[in-house]
């Protein structure tokens, strides 16, 4: 398993955005924006607040928020260069940005490779025409496909940022984006759910009855078929939802949100495996599973929701879980009546 970097992120919210997008709340809090001097000093507080254990994981400073390439290239330069001495004595090992797909020329790839940018984030959201229309990206399904095309040319790492729910999406056409994304070939995808949030159009939208948010079980389901959509193809999964923060929670309205989305996921799956085991195995009222003992909490769900509705479906008077450290992740074995069946959620999504 490849080690991710720690990120520090530094947010430029609403930078480079040309227009409010449907679901963004961020011109509302677009005040304090870091300056170019003032980056070198956050990076500073930031790594000395990592623990010694993570001292030799790379590091790398992302910046996040708006669209990094869309502002000034004078600016841009300004911030990349603040970077580079701490590139020069090792403190940092690389540069993410952030990004929408249609402010990627050749001139600004050339910029980004100058000053040692390392991952591109394009915001892709949909590879839907209607949807992004209806968002107000101002971008086509199109333009992403070139961007990632010259990303992938000039030899950046690229990850592309998901959207789930958005308004004129469906299951069936979240699948088609994530197709298209495979197709692309990105290193690694997040994938975010649709909120409604104070500031956004999209309040007025929903306030006015006009958008009815995925419900949590929905956004699941929803996710559920996309990572194992993903893990399939060897796509590594970087994010799911978001991440918690005061703000957030301050100008939550309606939508699937949860603070440990990925888990309750990671859950659904496991669910899923145990399921299938139990249903082509004998019972006796008694069931033993074994996986890797980082494993066990998605098995037992969320205050052991999979054991408790196991229990209920196959009429099971004892669900018993043994974590054995030489099993590989995502493998679930089935003990009963003296034989052993086993799963691996790979298989879940072929």
């Amino acid at each position: 398993m490849v080690e991710t970097p720690l990120i520090i992120p530094v947010f430029l919210p609403a930078m480079g955005c040309r227009e409010q997008c449907l679901f963004c709340n961020q011109k509302a809090a677009a005040e304090g924006i870091p300056s170019p001097s003032s980056v070198r000093n956050f990076i500073d507080a930031s790594l000395n607040r990592f623990p010694s254990e993570k001292e030799n994981r790379e590091k790398q400073v992302a910046f996040y928020g708006g669209s990094f390439t869309a502002i000034p290239k004078d600016d841009q330069a300004r911030y990349l260069k603040e970077i580079q001495p701490l590139l020069a004595s090792g403190l940092i090992h690389s540069i993410r940005i952030s990004t929408r797909p249609d402010a990627l020329d050749e001139e600004i790839l050339s910029l980004l490779k100058e000053y040692n940018v390392k991952t591109v984030e394009v915001g892709v959201q949909s590879m839907i025409d209607e949807v992004l229309s209806f968002a107000h990206r101002g971008y086509s399904a199109t333009d992403t496909v070139d961007a990632v095309s010259r990303l992938k040319g000039k030899k950046f790492e690229v990850g592309l940022q998901l959207m789930i729910g958005l308004p004129r999406d469906t299951l069936n056409r979240f699948l088609l984006t994530l197709d298209r994304v495979i197709e692309l070939q990105a290193d690694f995808v997040r994938i975010h759910p649709t909120l409604v949030l104070k500031g956004a159009p999209l309040e007025i939208l929903w306030r006015d009855g006009g958008y009815s948010p995925l419900s949590l079980n929905e956004a699941i389901q929803w996710l559920k078929k996309a990572i194992l959509k993903l893990e399939h193809s060897f796509i590594p999964v970087a994010r799911i939802g978001l991440q918690p923060t005061k703000e957030l929670e301050r100008d939550y309205l309606a939508g699937p949100y949860h603070p440990a989305f990925h888990h309750l996921i990671d859950s659904a799956i496991f669910f899923d495996m145990a399921e299938s085991l139990l249903q082509s195995s004998q019972k006796n009222g008694r069931a033993l599973f074994f996986c890797h003992p980082k494993e066990v909490s998605n098995l037992r769900g969320q205050k052991n929701e999979n054991i408790l509705r196991l229990k209920k479906n196959f009429k099971l008077g004892e669900v018993l879980i043994e974590g054995r450290q030489e099993l590989p992740r995502g493998f679930l074995g089935l003990q009963t009546q003296g034989e052993e069946v086993s799963i691996d959620r790979k298989s879940l999504g072929s």
